[in-house]
């Protein structure tokens, strides 16, 4: 029997990276986008294979949704010519920036590019795929703790992840007919070069959301990676429509 396939969004660097490696741990193959690091995503593939899973790397920008169509294509072309199979049974739509700026100074090209990358792109390309994707697969998208609590600076990108638990909500009930379950994970701060490595890097800013962390420190990125795992493993099949937060207690 061959291995399951997951298809990760930005998993050349940080989360996706962790996501990829625990998913290959767990015997299940991995295909993942990257944008422009194409270096560091042949790197990754190269410890999925180490890990003992298949893998794949195709570059892919979220926010160009003109290209959705030709990378489906070149997708099945991927799964014909490596898996000999025209399906894949997980998609994590987990590919983002951050933006820090205050609501008041929030510009319409900042806006823009956050509503394209968090929102739009994961709605048209999940719709895109859904018919390389199996009866009874999982999707996974991708939240954040600020859609719960509140930080200043971070109102366009909050309010896109908050769209994306909707949506979520949405995509559980239409797609449930073809068996296909839909979740949201939330991480809290994790440790990452996202939005400037700022979490990792600062250590008054690091110190802060431990004191505010119920198990007293930071996350990092293995903890999202196994709580990923979790999610699409057979255990949590039943768990469908649901936000799971996994920031270890953030601001509880």
């Amino acid at each position: 029997m061959s291995n399951k396939i997951a298809l990760i969004t930005g998993a050349s660097r940080g989360l996706g990276k962790s996501m990829a490696l625990h998913l290959a741990a767990q015997g299940i193959d991995v295909i993942f986008t990257y944008r422009t690091q194409e270096q560091e995503a042949e790197n990754v593939a190269q410890q999925i294979q180490q890990a003992g899973a298949k893998s794949a790397a195709l570059p892919l920008d979220v926010s160009q949704i003109s290209t959705f169509a030709d990378f489906r294509q070149r997708l099945e072309q991927t799964l014909k010519q490596q898996w000999g199979r025209h399906t894949i049974d997980f998609l994590v739509n987990n590919a983002g920036i951050g933006i820090n700026a205050p609501f008041a100074e929030t510009s319409e090209q900042q806006f823009d590019q956050l509503m394209n990358i968090q929102l739009k792109g994961p709605f048209f390309l999940t719709q895109t795929l859904l018919p390389v994707m199996i009866d009874g697969g999982r999707i996974l998208n991708i939240s954040t703790g600020l859609s719960r609590f509140v930080l200043p600076g971070f109102a366009a990108y909050a309010a896109m992840k908050g769209a994306m638990e909707v949506l979520t909500r949405y995509q559980a009930k239409e797609l449930g007919a073809r068996g296909i379950s839909v979740n949201i994970l939330a991480p809290g701060a994790i440790e990452t070069d996202f939005g400037g490595g700022v979490v990792r890097d600062n250590k008054d800013v690091n110190a802060f959301i431990a004191s505010q962390t119920a198990l007293g420190r930071v996350g990092l990125p293995e903890d999202i990676g196994k709580a990923v795992s979790m999610l699409l493993s057979d255990n949590a099949h039943w768990v469908n429509g649901q936000r799971i937060e996994a920031s270890g207690g953030m601001f509880l």
